[in-house]
C-alpha cells in the first residue's frame, strides 16, 4: 500500500495525497464529522432560501439583495468544494485525495475565497452609498453598475485562483504525498514543497495584499464614513435603523476576514501545524453556514419574504 501511494505521475508530483487531518488528535475526528454532517445541509438550505426569496420577492429586488444572492451562491460553492471530501475522509479509513482532485479543489477553494473577499468590499460600498449618499443611491448603484461590479469581481477571483494555484502546483514535492491538512490549500502546499519557495511565498503575499488587504481597507474606510454619517443623524430611531442595515454585514466581514488574515497574510513557513485545519473549518464551513441566518435573523424584510415563500409552498400543496 505504501509503495502504491508513492507512485508518482512525474518526478515531482504524487499520484495522490494522504490528508493527515487530525492524525495527532484522533478524538476530534468524530465530533468534526458530526458537526460537518449537520452544518453542511444547514448551509445549503439557508443559502438556497436566501437566493429564492431574493429572486421571488419583488420587495427584495434591490442592489443589496442582488449582492446577497451572489454571496449565498458563493458560500454554497465554497463549502461544497471542501465539505464532501472532508466527510468522506473523516468517515472512512482511506484519507486520500487524487492529485487531480487536489488541483481542482485548490482552484475552486481559492477562486471562491478570493471572490468573496471582493464581494464583501462591494457590499460595504453599497451600504456606504445608501447611508452617506442616499439621494444619489439609485443613480450610482443602478442595475448596469451592479452587474459590472459583480462581473469584475468574478473575473478577479478567477484570475487570482488560476495564477496562484497554478504557480503553487508547479512546486516540486520530491515524492512527498502527505499533507498535514483536511484539504488542499495553497499555504499548506507551499509549506510542503521541497525546493526554494520564497518566490511563491512572495507571490502569495502580493496577491493577498490586493485580494484581501485592499478590500479590507476599503471596507474599513466605508464603515468609518458610515459611522460618522450615523452619528450625525439626530433621531435615535434613524440611527438604529441605519445601524441595523450594516450590522449583519459587519458580523459577516469579521467572521470571514479574521481567520483569512491569520492564514494568508503571513508566510506559509511560519504557519503552525493545526492552524490551517481550524481556520479552514471556520471560513470554509462555519461562516457559510452562519451567513444566511445572520442576514435572516437581523433583517425584517428577509424574514417577511421567507414567511411569504413558506405560505406559497404550503398553498401549492
Amino acid at each position: 500500500m505504501l509503495l502504491k501511494t508513492m507512485v508518482v505521475i512525474n518526478a515531482t508530483h504524487p499520484e495522490e495525497f494522504i490528508l493527515l487531518g487530525f492524525a495527532n488528535h484522533p478524538w476530534l475526528e468524530l465530533p468534526v464529522f458530526i458537526i460537518l454532517l449537520v452544518t453542511y445541509p444547514l448551509a445549503m438550505f439557508g443559502n438556497v432560501a436566501i437566493i429564492l426569496v431574493s429572486t421571488l420577492e419583488p420587495r427584495l429586488h434591490s442592489p443589496m439583495y442582488f449582492f446577497l444572492t451572489n454571496l449565498s451562491f458563493l458560500d454554497m460553492c465554497y463549502t461544497t468544494s471542501i465539505v464532501p471530501q472532508m466527510l468522506f475522509n473523516l468517515g472512512s479509513s482511506r484519507k486520500t485525495i487524487s492529485y487531480v482532485g487536489c488541483a481542482i479543489q485548490l482552484y475552486l477553494f481559492s477562486g471562491m475565497g478570493g471572490t468573496e473577499c471582493l464581494l464583501l468590499a462591494i457590499m460595504s460600498f453599497d451600504r456606504y452609498v445608501a447611508i452617506c449618499r442616499p439621494l444619489h443611491y439609485s443613480l450610482i448603484m443602478n442595475h448596469r453598475a451592479c452587474t459590472l461590479l459583480v462581473c469584475v469581481m468574478w473575473l478577479c477571483g478567477i484570475v487570482y485562483a488560476i495564477s496562484e494555484a497554478t504557480l503553487t502546483l508547479q512546486l516540486p514535492l520530491c515524492g512527498i504525498n502527505t499533507l498535514d491538512h483536511l484539504l488542499c490549500e495553497i499555504p499548506v502546499l507551499i509549506k510542503t514543497a521541497c525546493s526554494e519557495k520564497e518566490t511563491n511565498e512572495l507571490a502569495l503575499s502580493v496577491a493577498c495584499i490586493f485580494i484581501l488587504a485592499v478590500p479590507l481597507c476599503l471596507i474599513l474606510a466605508s464603515y468609518i464614513s458610515i459611522g460618522h454619517a450615523i452619528l450625525s443623524i439626530k433621531s435615535s430611531e434613524g440611527r438604529t435603523k441605519a445601524f441595523g442595515t450594516c450590522s449583519s454585514h459587519l458580523i459577516v466581514v469579521s467572521l470571514f476576514y479574521g481567520p483569512g488574515i491569520s492564514m494568508y497574510l503571513q508566510p506559509p513557513s511560519s504557519i503552525s501545524r493545526d492552524q490551517p485545519k481550524f481556520m479552514a473549518l471556520f471560513y470554509g464551513v462555519v461562516t457559510p453556514t452562519l451567513n444566511p441566518f445572520i442576514y435572516t435573523l437581523r433583517n425584517k424584510d428577509v424574514k417577511g419574504a421567507l414567511g411569504n415563500l413558506a405560505r406559497r409552498i404550503l398553498c401549492y400543496r
